[in-house]
């Protein structure tokens, strides 16, 4: 069945025959049905209730295994490890893509080189590979030493008490991670109208002020989305440091899925979970920090999720108020 929308002329104001009331039927515009969205809407929520239904009722899962390893201590020491492994490499990441970023936007070819071939070589080398690597560092260089290259050493470290497996995890990651983060961050400051630079340049302004209050203010609304799918990736990515001898949130559940093989599937879960807030926290940090820097940009900030509720209550008041009223 279809409607179309039924549209009438306007009623002369001066003709004597048009009544002062409440328009009539012929008079007023019926809105036009969309049958097609409405049996859309039908079937997305019958195939989301049959997939929710075989989540819940299907003893596979075994969801009061779950309940129990959920908050256990050993669970939650693997997700401390997790949180820190995440949040060292996160900053030390950004840091050295910031960093990496001015070299390949410098000016001096030495640095732009490097920069450019430090991003090529660590974007292209999986991250496992660079975690093994550094993990088995100590068999190539038991002794690291700073000094003249060719010359004398002014200090000497032993690899094997630095290397800790938690800094092996967290160089490794900031590694990999500053690659990307480079990228991020080069395109930001790329992404800011060259009008923009021109017009920091024309008042005389130094270039170290013209970045940290010209250029990165505006760049930083194209790198906070990007960085931050960026760092949900780099949460989820934790997950190879089991690999190097650390039992972070997956190296726990998998360590118990060895002990206990019955509580596999309930285990995986509760990793799953986990990882689903993680990265849940961060998607809600980054709807506010995207926010703060939309000002001077939006002329309408977009609403946070405790204003949208209580726009609709609103919403839903003035509509009961309607329908009492009738």
């Amino acid at each position: 069945m279809t409607e179309s929308l039924v549209l009438t002329a306007p009623a002369d104001p001066s003709d004597p025959s048009r009544s002062s009331g409440p328009p009539t039927a012929a008079e007023r515009v019926l809105p036009l049905r969309r049958p097609g969205r409405w049996i859309a809407a039908l079937v997305v929520l019958v195939l989301v209730s049959q997939a929710a239904h075989g989540l819940f009722a299907n003893p596979f899962y075994q969801w009061d295994r779950f309940a129990y390893w959920f908050a256990r201590p050993v669970v939650l020491d693997g997700l401390w490890i997790t949180l820190q492994v995440a949040a060292y490499s996160a900053v030390l990441g950004l840091a050295g893509g910031v960093l990496l970023a001015l070299g390949r936007l410098s000016a001096n070819p030495v640095l732009r080189s490097v920069s450019w071939g430090y991003i090529w070589l660590f974007r292209s080398v999986p991250l496992i590979v660079v975690l093994l690597f550094l993990y088995n560092l100590s068999a190539l260089y038991p002794t690291l030493s700073l000094g003249i290259p060719f010359g004398p050493a002014f200090f000497t470290f032993d690899e094997s008490r630095l290397a800790t497996d938690i800094v092996v995890a967290v160089v490794g990651l900031s590694l990999s991670e500053a690659a990307y983060a480079a990228e991020v961050v080069r395109a930001g400051v790329l992404s800011v109208d060259q009008g923009q630079h021109e017009a920091a340049a024309a008042l005389g302004l130094p270039k170290r002020y013209q970045f940290a209050r010209i250029v990165l203010p505006q760049a930083l609304r194209s790198i906070v989305p990007a960085y931050v799918n960026q760092l949900i990736g780099l949460v989820k990515a934790t997950s190879l440091v089991f690999y190097v001898s650390l039992l972070d949130l997956f190296g726990s559940v998998q360590s118990l899925g060895s002990t206990y093989p019955g509580d596999v599937v309930p285990l995986l879960l509760v990793a799953t979970v986990w990882y689903v807030v993680l990265t849940s926290l961060v998607s809600v940090a980054q709807f506010y920090v995207e926010r703060y820097y939309a000002r001077g940009a939006l002329r309408t900030l977009p609403a946070t999720p405790a204003q949208r509720a209580r726009a609709g209550l609103r919403d839903l008041r003035a509509r009961l108020r309607k329908e009492t009223a009738r």
